[in-house]
């Protein structure tokens, strides 16, 4: 699938504009783990765009979040491997490949960041994966991060703040899409 046909899809379901800054996020995140990994910058990216498109259908009823969106995007032109990835990042299937570990890591992740760009003095711009490192060691910042998820990067062969640089220089690189 192409980003614009991507970008289509959340406009026709999604009207939270902080939702799709976070999906933008993610996407960034999983661009640059995919370079790091030498994988497919666009699967990974698209996978990553897409992974809460029925976010704003199913926040009630967390059971069935990314399963209504894996069943909307079935006759699109995405790959098993990125259907599984959007699956794996909501807790819908075990995270097993590279992909499916990498969005459950950096989902919870791009949340800490932006809580943490909310509070930096200069934003996103210049915050450092040290920074990062001590607003997730504050177990009272940012409480509905899910660190049990980003530490999961592990699996992945990441220190963690070898893994908060990577997702932070994604989100870096969109900065003026993010706003922060």
């Amino acid at each position: 699938m192409k980003r614009a046909k991507a970008l289509n899809l959340i406009e026709e379901n999604i009207s939270e504009e902080n939702l799709i800054k976070h999906m933008k996020a993610v996407e960034a995140g999983m661009r640059e783990l995919a370079r790091y990994f030498d994988e497919d910058e666009d699967d990974w990216g698209i996978a990553g765009l897409l992974h809460d498109l029925d976010y704003e259908e199913t926040k009630e009823d967390p059971d069935r979040h990314s399963l209504l969106a894996v069943d909307r995007l079935q006759n699109e032109d995405l790959t098993e491997e990125q259907l599984d990835a959007i699956k794996a990042h909501a807790g819908q299937k075990t995270p097993e490949t590279k992909m499916e570990k990498s969005i459950y890591a950096i989902d919870p992740l791009t949340g800490l960041i932006v809580a943490g760009a909310l509070v930096h003095p200069e934003g996103l711009n210049e915050m450092d994966p040290e920074f990062i490192r001590n607003r997730y060691d504050e177990s009272s910042f940012a409480k509905s991060v899910d660190r049990e998820a980003i530490a999961s990067c592990e699996d992945l062969g990441f220190e963690l703040e070898e893994f908060f640089g990577l997702v932070l220089d994604g989100m870096q690189n969109i900065q003026g899409e993010l706003g922060l």
